[in-house]
């Protein structure tokens, strides 16, 4: 599949396996991040946050406004990856062999609130610790394959939009010819 896509597996693999391990944390993160900006817009105007905002868009000293900006826009940063993330889980759990069981294991070992542990991954999945470490292996494979080769290149053009005519960012870039 890999092969088939042009896609670099090893390149890909490790991007997805840093992708899979940070998700939990940067949704905590952006959680956060989220609440820190709407209050720091409501401390301007009151709990009106339309008047904040139009506030920080016309009254605001630059800096204030810069700064504002910049949280907000890697705040939609953040949820865009999200977004990318959940759309390649569809795709895995839609994949004809074993998607389900693949989304399943993704899921609860990297996404969800709170990390399922070894032994209860095995109760729950009711396979032996081997299969377990296969399938885990093959989702992982599975996942960066839907990312890189159907879910990222789905979305080309919102990244030429966002990167300001870059195709596609920096980090998934990971095509055998990147042109």
């Amino acid at each position: 599949m890999y092969k088939g896509l042009n896609i670099d597996r090893t390149v890909v693999l490790h991007k997805a396996k840093i992708l899979l391990k940070l998700y939990r944390p940067a949704v905590w993160s952006t959680s956060n991040r989220a609440y820190q900006i709407c209050e720091s817009a409501e401390c301007y105007c009151g709990k009106n946050l339309e008047n904040a905002l139009e506030y920080l868009a016309n009254f605001a000293p630059e800096t204030v406004q810069d700064r504002f900006s910049e949280n907000v826009r890697s705040l939609f940063e953040t949820q865009w990856l999200i977004s990318l993330i959940d759309s390649t889980m569809n795709k895995i759990y839609e994949y004809p062999d074993n998607g389900k069981i693949y989304h399943e294991i993704l899921s609860k070992q990297y996404l969800t609130v709170s990390r399922y542990s070894e032994q209860e991954m095995l109760e729950l999945l009711n396979m032996e610790r081997s299969t377990y470490y296969d399938k885990k292996r093959e989702a992982i494979d599975l996942f960066a394959i839907c990312l890189w080769g159907y879910t990222i290149p789905s979305m080309r053009g919102i990244f030429a939009a966002i990167e300001g005519g870059s195709e596609v960012p920096g980090f998934f870039r990971c095509l055998d010819n990147p042109a």
